[in-house]
């Protein structure tokens, strides 16, 4: 892979020409998205002259509401992290973008035996989905099975592994029509289930499913825990990615 091509082709695509059910702002530095999923700057190229007004006017943009800043290790100008602070941002833990091409991944698309991926469609496997990610990521994802059920499965779709009436583990995947990619979000699995392959089982299905799209590129903001896995089937890291959180007040 050609990581700087395809690190350009992400930024120009994805970042630069967001594909969402909401409400996409540009001003000639900034790509902001206003949506019922997620709010706030997907995209910048800034200077050092004029980055803290650029950053003071979304701050006055989003005043009322929390919203989110998502930065890329590449963004400029390089000092972009410590503006933000100054600003008034919290950063969130840092995930690794990583990048493969779907032909490329090493995949084995069969569950462990006993478990069975479950596509979700109604309120029974979006009600599956939250009670992983309540218990897998903390806190509480009702929001998340409510995008699920709201969204065009041509757009975004989810799966939940079951063992028996057990959900076990859950992932979703969004295609950005228009791009050559398809973005892999929110697997997790149940710590009594995990090394069995499932997490392994539910790229292979999203994988597929983008691969049946006509979509060349899977990419995914990697947590610490799924890293090591997702380096192994095959997947190249590009760069860091830090949500900076705002207040709105």
């Amino acid at each position: 892979m050609d990581k700087q091509a395809v690190l350009a082709a992400f930024d120009q695509q994805v970042r630069r020409h967001p594909t969402t059910d909401g409400r996409v702002e540009r001003d000639a530095d900034v790509v902001r998205t206003i949506g019922s999923g997620w709010t706030g700057v997907e995209w910048t190229s800034l200077d050092a002259a004029r980055a803290d007004a650029v950053i003071a006017a979304q701050v006055a943009r989003f005043q009322g509401a929390p919203w989110e800043w998502k930065h890329y290790s590449y963004d400029s100008p390089a000092d972009l992290p410590a503006r933000l602070t100054a600003a008034g941002f919290i950063p969130e833990p840092s995930e690794t973008l990583l990048v493969a091409e779907i032909a490329d991944l090493r995949l084995d698309s069969t569950p462990p035996e006993g478990v069975e991926l479950v596509p979700v469609v109604d309120q029974a496997g979006a009600d599956a989905l939250v009670a992983v990610h309540d218990e897998v990521f903390g806190g509480h994802h009702a929001a998340v099975g409510e995008l699920v059920l709201g969204s065009d499965p041509a757009t975004l779709t989810a799966v939940v592994a079951m063992a028996g009436e057990t959900p076990v583990s859950a992932a979703r995947v969004e295609f950005h029509h228009g791009t050559e990619f398809a973005s892999l979000w929110g697997g997790g699995t149940l710590p009594q289930w995990r090394g069995r392959g499932v997490f392994r089982a539910l790229v292979a299905y999203r994988a597929a499913l983008a691969a049946e799209r006509g979509f060349r590129y899977l990419q995914v903001d990697a947590t610490s825990d799924s890293l090591p896995i997702l380096r192994r089937l095959g997947f190249v890291d590009l760069a860091t990615t830090t949500p900076y959180v705002h207040s709105g007040l």
